[in-house]
């Protein structure tokens, strides 16, 4: 939205435009609108501003293909979390509209191999960490290993400190300081690998953030029954064509 939006009037449309011609002159082009609702919105939505009206015609005046000139292969791909705020001209143009549900225990296993591959772990049993994690999302796995990757951190943060005090300590008491320089430029820090306590003490502290059967979940279904692949509207003759 912000490379197209601009606070002067009538530019919105020019950038719409720019980005069809500058995917024309490039083609075959793959035009990504992520988080599609927030600018192809319905257009009665209370309160919307004129200049967003403006945006969604002219983005579909292009998108239609009859400004679109033979041999210019240009796709327009889009997702969102919220399918159902999305406009009914906006929806019919999508020709095929596919959900895409919570990872498997198989792709669970694959995200959590990706997010791992550069950190130092041992014995860490992905299969059962997929099997653990679910109703996970792809962040929720992401957060997931963050908060297990800060727990060595933690831990050489703990012994730094106790150490820095007893330091103090024997300071206090009148011992060598030359000694503890000579300890102190001796000292490396490292940081432990990874294992599967700390992946066990994250997911205690990060729980799924998507309720499988919660509300949105039911409302995303309903909607793919829809609109969805072999949705229900294709199934079945609308009145409006007898």
């Amino acid at each position: 939205m912000s490379t197209i939006t601009s606070k002067w009037f009538g530019e919105d449309e020019k950038n719409v435009r720019a980005l069809f011609t500058l995917a024309a002159k490039v083609a075959p082009t793959i035009i990504f609108v992520d988080e599609v609702d927030s600018m192809l919105g319905q257009r009665t939505r209370v309160g919307e501003h004129e200049a967003m009206r403006k945006i969604k015609n002219e983005f579909m005046t292009h998108w239609d293909g009859l400004l679109t000139r033979p041999g210019e292969q240009i796709l327009v791909l889009a997702a969102t979390n919220r399918p159902f705020d999305l406009d009914e001209a906006i929806i019919r143009r999508f020709e095929r509209r596919i959900m895409v549900g919570l990872p498997s225990i198989e792709n669970r296993e694959k995200i959590l191999k990706t997010l791992l591959a550069k950190e130092k772990h041992e014995n860490l049993d992905f299969k059962e960490l997929a099997a653990m994690t679910e109703g996970y999302t792809g962040s929720d796995l992401k957060n997931l290993c963050i908060t297990a990757a800060y727990r060595p951190v933690r831990e050489l943060l703990q012994q730094e400190r106790k150490k820095d005090m007893e330091k103090k300590k024997k300071e206090t008491e009148g011992q060598n300081s030359e000694d503890a320089s000579e300890n102190k430029e001796d000292h490396q820090i490292t940081l432990r690998c990874l294992n599967m306590e700390d992946m066990r003490q994250a997911k205690s502290q990060v729980a799924a953030s998507f309720a499988s059967e919660g509300t949105v979940m039911n409302e995303l279904k309903q909607w793919n029954e829809l609109y969805g692949e072999g949705g229900s509207r294709k199934k079945q003759q609308l009145t409006y064509f007898l």
